[in-house]
C-alpha cells in the first residue's frame, strides 16, 4: 500500500481494516491535503490485483450516524424492556 500511495505524496499513517465489519478497507493519511487530494482523484478506480480501489475523503459525520443510530435504538430497545412495552397494538 505504502507503494501505491506514495507516489502521491508523503503518507503520515495507514490504518488497515481488521475486523469482519472493516475487512477490505484503509484508511491513509497524508502529510498534506493537496497529496490526499491528488491520490484521491488518481487512485479512484485503481485496479489492484483484480480489485477496483474506490479512494474517498473520510467525513467523520458519515462514520458515525450509523454507530449512534445503532446506539439509540439500543437505548430505546432498553427503555421498552424497563417499562414492559411491547410493538403490538
Amino acid at each position: 500500500m505504502y507503494d501505491i500511495f506514495g507516489k502521491f505524496g508523503a503518507i503520515r499513517q495507514i490504518r488497515v481494516g481488521n475486523t469482519p465489519e472493516t475487512r477490505g478497507t484503509a484508511f491513509v493519511v497524508y502529510e498534506d491535503i493537496f497529496d490526499a487530494k491528488n491520490a484521491c482523484d488518481h487512485l479512484s478506480g485503481f485496479n489492484v490485483c483484480n480489485r477496483y480501489l474506490v479512494v474517498l475523503y473520510y467525513q467523520p459525520n458519515k462514520a458515525f450516524k450509523k454507530l449512534d443510530a445503532d446506539k439509540k435504538k439500543e437505548e430505546l430497545d432498553k427503555m421498552k424492556a424497563k417499562y414492559n412495552l411491547n410493538e403490538e397494538k
